[in-house]
């Protein structure tokens, strides 16, 4: 049986859950009491089986169209397709807490799931840290934004979905982007179990570092999916409108590459401890911060919720308990670390010294844009806006460098590295780079966007050049080649695909920016002219569909020799519960340029009806999303490296009373 109050019940039992759960891992670390630390992992799996059974009985209700939860009434309708119906749980701000809180006991379960081979002490303290983080967030779902709470009289049908959300792309962009989100709280449940034990070393990178890939790979993708949903359904011809909602996801991301790179620096060296640490806390602070403030209303957003005072003040009180306890401890205890191994600058860890730096301006750059308005509007009550212009003009030319750093850092050796041997394996990678460099500048007469194109260019042709080194290539038989391909280390692999793909992603950018736009009002059989195309209105019908009408327009794309390149449909949706119109976009794509078109408003004037076509040539725009895939790629090659799954220490069989439990890496 699943009804709401059977939902309410489970959401406030797995709040119990999460309560012992931190209490019994905090304090059985403090006292060594090993049954507490053994009992620890249990109450994680009760509280995702609890918020498992309270998000079913959720999605239940709004199958069976329960109307009598306010949530389902406010969100859901008769005539709802049964897939949106589900989707749209989350599609909504109690829903989206629920997904979150229920995301966050998934991420304790795995720890206690696959983190059996950690020492007892550290696994107790990471899933008690784990559950406080919990017990926060599900008194908020509970207290301001319970999503089973009751309407009487039920209605006899619901307000429906926001048909901009009925889309299968924005359907899953929430669980990956949440995944993303809370999967960073388990690099900062170890950060902060590591400075309440006061030691750190390269296990602890080596621990830290899958759970941080994973995160990173579900946010890339998370990021990607609500930049392809921005591009094809709102129809404004772009993909990224530095909107503080995008913002607040590209925050934890910057952040959470440069925790990513700094971890490898900590396993393989031992040093940049203490500033792994603090990044840890601050891409899961920025987790929170970009996530919740949405929610409170601080940041206005065409993707905000709706507001609520009391929420804004919870969320406060969360943020500043949790962000602000966490940086206090690190004050606290971080003095207390051993400092790491010394090396050079010109060396592996410098360049990843460098990335972290670049990437860490960028982060300051966004997040002044991004809070500066909201500041000014609360202190001096002046209404302002920080939009495109700024963040292209500061942050984007910090891309330059960090790029010909991704593209040489993985020729260089530890601790020390030679220029002239590293820059004698980049030679023909640097020469391609320079010619397509030249190039560009020759066609645009932009020097800063030819630069930054030679620079994305570079990191393609080093990471395609350090693939054929690990090959050798040169010097060796085919058969040789195959054979070192198939046992090439997936760390290779990762390197490779993730750079590229950043490279991949940067000349995408680059091309949409040279994208071709142009808006005409035209009757039925016109032909309109763009990037050497005939784009010409043939037809446009009226169809009656399941919940809305829609007018699609088909539009015949031709060469300059007159044969069909494609046809494209794009369309307006009428939807009858609430009346909202929305655009759908038709694109054709290949691999250097999409055609696309929209459908805009339609007039009648002296009986003759004309239509408002959006039409765009966005050359290089699949490359954007087929890099993002290939850097999701390059992470799960990371995750999947034999040296992250045989490196952690085996599962200790001592008997219980001969185990160290004061110190959580068994020394």
């Amino acid at each position: 049986m699943m009804s709401p109050e059977l939902g309410h019940f489970a959401l406030a039992l797995a709040f119990c859950f999460s309560l012992i759960q931190a209490i019994s891992g905090l304090w059985g670390g403090q006292k060594n009491n090993a049954l507490l630390l053994y009992f620890t992992p249990s109450m994680a799996i009760g509280q995702a089986i609890a918020l498992a059974y309270a998000l079913g009985c959720l999605i239940y209700a709004a199958i069976t169209d329960d109307f009598s939860v306010l949530n389902i009434a406010t969100n859901s309708a008769h005539n709802k397709p049964l897939f949106y119906k589900v989707t749209g749980v989350w599609g909504n701000h109690e829903g989206s807490i629920l997904l979150w809180c229920f995301i966050l006991a998934l991420c304790g379960w795995c720890v206690a799931l696959f983190g059996k081979n950690l020492p007892l002490l550290l696994r107790a303290r990471v899933i008690a840290i784990l559950g406080a983080v919990s017990s926060g967030f599900l008194l908020f779902s509970i207290t301001t934004s319970n999503p089973f709470a009751r309407l009487w009289p039920a209605p006899m049908n619901g307000q429906g979905m926001n048909p901009l959300l009925q889309d299968p792309g924005l359907a899953i962009h929430p669980p990956i982007l949440y995944a993303g989100y809370v999967g960073f709280s388990i690099p900062f449940a170890f950060a902060i179990a590591t400075l309440i034990e006061g030691k750190t070393d390269a296990a602890w990178g080596r621990w830290v570092r899958p759970w941080a890939v994973g995160a990173w790979v579900f946010m890339t993708g998370g990021i990607a999916l609500g930049s392809w949903w921005s591009y094809y359904v709102l129809g404004w011809g772009g993909y990224w409108f530095w909107d503080p909602v995008e913002n607040a996801s590209l925050l934890p991301w910057l952040t959470g590459t440069a925790l990513v790179h700094s971890a490898i620096v900590v396993e393989k060296r031992e040093a940049l401890k203490i500033w792994t640490i603090l990044l840890a806390i601050i891409t899961f602070s920025l987790s929170l911060s970009g996530t919740f403030l949405v929610r409170s209303g601080i940041l206005n957003s065409v993707h905000s919720f709706a507001n609520d005072p009391s929420r804004g003040v919870f969320i406060l009180a969360l943020l500043g308990f949790y962000c602000g306890g966490a940086l206090a401890l690190f004050a606290w205890r971080a003095p207390t670390l051993t400092a790491g191994g010394i090396f050079k600058p010109l060396s592996r860890e410098g360049s990843l010294v460098a990335n972290n730096v670049l990437l860490c301006c960028i982060t300051t750059i966004v997040l002044t844009g991004t809070m500066y308005p909201p500041f000014m509007a609360l202190l001096f009550d002046q209404s302002i806006s920080v939009g495109k212009p700024f963040f292209d003009s500061t942050a984007i030319p910090f891309s330059g460098p960090l790029f010909l750093i991704m593209g040489i850092a993985p020729f260089l050796t530890w601790k020390s590295a030679s220029l002239k041997k590293t820059l004698k394996k980049t030679t023909i990678a640097l020469v391609i780079s320079l010619c397509g460099m030249v190039f560009i500048f020759i066609k645009t007469w932009s020097p800063l966007y030819s630069f930054l194109c030679g620079c994305a260019l570079w990191t393609i042709m080093a990471s395609f050049f350090l693939l054929i080194s690990k090959l050798r290539v040169s010097s060796s038989s085919l058969l040789q080649i195959g054979h070192r391909l198939k046992t090439q280390p997936r760390s290779v692999w990762a390197v490779c695909f993730a750079h590229a793909g950043a490279g991949i992603v940067a000349l995408g950018i680059a091309g949409m920016a040279m994208a071709e736009r142009k808006i005409v009002d035209v009757p039925l059989g016109t032909s309109v002219s763009l990037h050497g195309y005939h784009w010409i209105l043939s037809d446009v019908q009226t169809q009656k569909r399941e919940n809305f009408e829609e007018i699609i327009a088909t539009i015949l794309v031709t060469s300059p020799d007159n044969s069909i390149v494609t046809v494209l449909h794009p369309s307006k949706r009428l939807f009858s519960l609430n009346h909202q119109m929305t655009t759908n976009v038709a694109i054709h794509t290949n691999l250097w340029a999409d055609l696309y078109a929209v459908l805009g408003d339609i007039h009648t004037l002296n009986n003759t009806t004309s239509y408002v076509l959006r039409l765009h040539y966005n050359f290089l725009a699949p490359w954007i999303w087929i890099g993002a895939a290939m850097m999701a790629l390059g992470g799960v090659f990371s995750l999947s490296d034999r040296k992250l799954r045989i490196g952690l220490p085996q599962k200790n069989t001592k008997p219980l009373a001969t185990q160290p439990l004061g110190d959580h890496y068994g020394h």
